[in-house]
C-alpha cells in the first residue's frame, strides 16, 4: 500500500525540509508542494487568507495530482490541510498526518535562516498561535523544537501514531 504523508504547521518550522527529506528516502515519491500549486495562478491571484481567494480551485488540482502520483504507484508527500477531505478521497491508502511544531525562539532562528524574501519575521508567532489554537489531534502533533531533521524523519516514517 502507498503511502500519503500530509506535513503542515506554521511557516518557517521546517516542512519542506522535513518533506524533501521523507521524499528522498522513498525509491518513488512524489513531493507536492502547496505553495507551488497555490502560485501558479497568476492574473486574479489573492493571498490564501484573503476573501476571493482561489482555495477551492487549488484544493481541486491538488487532488488531481496526488490521485495521478498515488495511481501510478508513488509514495507522496503533501504540505496542505484539507485533511477530511483527503481522507475522503484516499480511503485505500496510508495516510500520515503529521503537524510540525517549535517553541517561538527556535521558530524564529529558523526563519532568520531562510532568504531574505523569504522571511515572515513576526508573521511566524502569529501562524504558530493559529496552529496552537486549532483543535488538532494531539497525536499528530510533532514538537520538533529539540529534534534534528534526520529524527524528525525517522519519527515520521516509524510512528504509526500518526495514522488517520
Amino acid at each position: 500500500m502507498n503511502n500519503l504523508y500530509l506535513i503542515t504547521g506554521p511557516a518557517g518550522v521546517g516542512k519542506s525540509t522535513v518533506s524533501m527529506e521523507i521524499a528522498k528516502s522513498y525509491n518513488k515519491s512524489a513531493l507536492i508542494e502547496g505553495d507551488d500549486i497555490y502560485h501558479q495562478v497568476v492574473g486574479s491571484y489573492v493571498q490564501a487568507w484573503k476573501k476571493g481567494n482561489h482555495l477551492q480551485t487549488f484544493w481541486k488540482v491538488c487532488l488531481n495530482i496526488i490521485d495521478t502520483y498515488l495511481s501510478d504507484g508513488f509514495d507522496d508527500i503533501i504540505k496542505l490541510e484539507n485533511l477530511e477531505l483527503l481522507k475522503k478521497r484516499f480511503i485505500n491508502y496510508n495516510i500520515k498526518f503529521v503537524i510540525l511544531m517549535v517553541d517561538e525562539e527556535t521558530l524564529l532562528l529558523r526563519d532568520k535562516k531562510r532568504p531574505e524574501d523569504c522571511q515572515m519575521k513576526e508573521r511566524c508567532i502569529t501562524l504558530l498561535n493559529n496552529f496552537r489554537n486549532m483543535n488538532y489531534n494531539k497525536q499528530n502533533i510533532l514538537d520538533t523544537t529539540h529534534l534534528s531533521i534526520e529524527d524528525t524523519v525517522n519519527i515520521i516514517k516509524n510512528n504509526e501514531k500518526f495514522i488517520v
